[in-house]
């Protein structure tokens, strides 16, 4: 039992420990998720960002457009009608262009450079104030712009500017008559900060929004394992009590979902273990006694035989006595080991035909001097014709004695036995009714049970050790079979159990 104890006890340590390892499984989760979160931030963050990037670009090349076309007009607007004129843009009065020029670049936040061919900026406006010298040359954006016709990306301008600008250039391209050719080149830039600052407060978005999920999630599992693991634990430290053969713990049912399940089937399991450490105690207890009485009774009369106590003429009858004890003994040793065998699987059936009358009236021959001596009528036996039946024949005989032995037992003074054995068209069913207090309603269902015995046998029947109707029931589900019990408390108490006509012919 201890063995079987600790079996129960590991089982839910293992639970506990398969609980411990879902925290753990939560945990790489979270992180996974976590991580997960970041890189779909960092992923949004890049398309937002090239996005943003590329609208910027757009917005300053349609700016480039529009002040290159409106250098264009005004130029060709102030010059004469020649098809033979080479037009440059230094050759024009620019301070109504420049005045133009610097309302535009306050009105879009950008800086504009108009350069010429050479690449030497001709006219600068910034809103930052940043350029002091009058001339600046920006020879490779020209040259680039001048061959591709446009350009576009971010930099530094040639070392211009201390940070990382966008930046768009086009070609002031003029067309007049059968004359065309470029003027020069305009060059609108802006700052990035707006786009940086956007991407950084995404990113702090994103993390702080992980960072806040993360939280809550380790809030809410911690919580919940918190709620799951304490009954665990509980289970865990009263299956060691079990173990150590203490059954009086239980566990708290404070839930209703699979926790407060495991709950109820624990604590049931722990009436069941409680319930069958008590059967066990006192099956020790009986088993002991059973066998100390006759042993003891056997001794006595023995040595009283030997020693010359008991006169020779009374030999004879201690001898009975003695020849009684020591068949009680073997039908006990023999009932144990019937049990041992049926628990083990290892009982075989060795099918015969035979009389199941020759049984019965065998038995009730046995029983006939306990009967004459209670004024027991036994009723129905002369009316049974023989009946053959399939089965093992010291099994059923078994089954016949017991059901018997209890009859005799507990039928009243001068009350009655009554036999039965009627055949349908699949089984053979005998019965037996007996007169006396019979069984409680409650009790029906558990006198099958083993080791139990009810509360009035245990005044008839102090020396039972409740296998009978066990082994009983045992025999009659291996023929296949059943059997049943009825009663009204205080008249009657009737068994029926019934063999099966039809049997596997291998076992036959």
């Amino acid at each position: 039992m201890k063995l079987r104890n600790n079996f129960f006890g590991f089982k839910f340590i293992r639970v506990y420990n398969k609980q411990s390892l879902f925290i753990k499984y939560m945990s790489v989760s979270l992180v996974i998720v976590f991580f997960g979160f970041l890189v779909l931030g960092t992923i949004l963050t890049v398309v937002i960002t090239n996005y943003w990037t590329n609208e910027k670009i757009r917005t300053l090349e349609n700016r480039a457009d529009s002040v290159g076309n409106f250098l264009v007009e005004k130029i060709l607007s102030n010059s004469p009608i020649d098809s033979s004129t080479t037009y440059y843009i230094d050759s024009y009065d620019m301070d109504a262009i420049q005045h133009t020029l610097e309302l535009f670049a306050r009105d879009t936040d950008t800086d504009i450079f108009v350069t010429k061919i050479n690449g030497e900026a001709f006219i600068i406006q910034s809103n930052e104030r940043i350029f002091y010298e009058s001339t600046i040359t920006l020879p490779d954006i020209v040259t680039q712009t001048l061959i591709s016709g446009s350009y576009s990306g971010t930099g530094k301008l040639g070392g211009i500017y201390k940070s990382d600008r966008f930046i768009v250039a086009r070609p002031l391209s003029y067309r007049r008559g059968t004359v065309e050719g470029d003027i020069g080149v305009v060059i609108v830039t802006a700052s990035g900060k707006d786009i940086t600052s956007f991407t950084d407060m995404i990113l702090r978005i994103f993390i702080l929004s992980a960072v806040a999920s993360l939280a809550l999630s380790i809030l809410a599992i911690s919580i919940f394992s918190y709620n799951m693991v304490k009954p665990l634990k509980q289970m865990a430290k009263a299956a060691k009590q079990f173990g150590k053969g203490d059954f009086s713990v239980r566990v708290k049912e404070t839930t209703n979902d699979e926790i407060g399940e495991l709950a109820v089937a624990f604590n049931n399991m722990a009436d069941s273990l409680a319930s069958s450490e008590t059967i066990r105690k006192s099956f020790i207890a009986n088993v002991s006694h059973e066998l100390k009485t006759p042993m003891t009774t056997i001794a006595g009369f023995i040595d009283g035989i030997l020693d010359g106590t008991i006169s020779p003429e009374k030999h004879s009858y201690y001898l009975h006595i003695v020849s009684g004890e020591v068949k009680r003994l073997s039908r006990l040793v023999q009932s144990m080991l019937n049990l041992s065998r049926i628990d083990n699987g290892e009982l075989k059936i060795n099918y015969n035909r035979f009389d199941l009358l020759t049984i019965l009236v065998t038995t009730v021959i046995t029983y006939e001097q306990e009967i004459d001596k209670r004024n027991i009528e036994v009723k129905g036996l002369d009316s049974i014709s023989p009946k053959f039946v399939y089965g093992d024949k010291d099994l059923i005989h078994q089954v016949v004695y017991n059901l018997i032995e209890n009859a005799v037992k507990f039928t009243d003074e001068g009350g009655y036995i009554e036999f039965g054995i009627r055949e349908n068209s699949e089984a053979t069913v005998f019965r037996i009714k007996n007169s006396g207090q019979g069984i409680r309603k409650e009790e029906l269902s558990l006198i099958f049970d083993r080791f139990y015995k009810t509360d009035k046998s245990r005044s008839k029947d102090k020396k039972g050790l409740g296998l009978g109707l066990y082994l009983v029931r045992s025999i009659i589900h291996l023929h296949g079979g059943e059997i049943k019990a009825d009663s009204v408390y205080g008249e009657y108490a009737v068994f029926e159990f019934s063999l099966p006509k039809k049997q596997d012919k291998k076992n036959m």
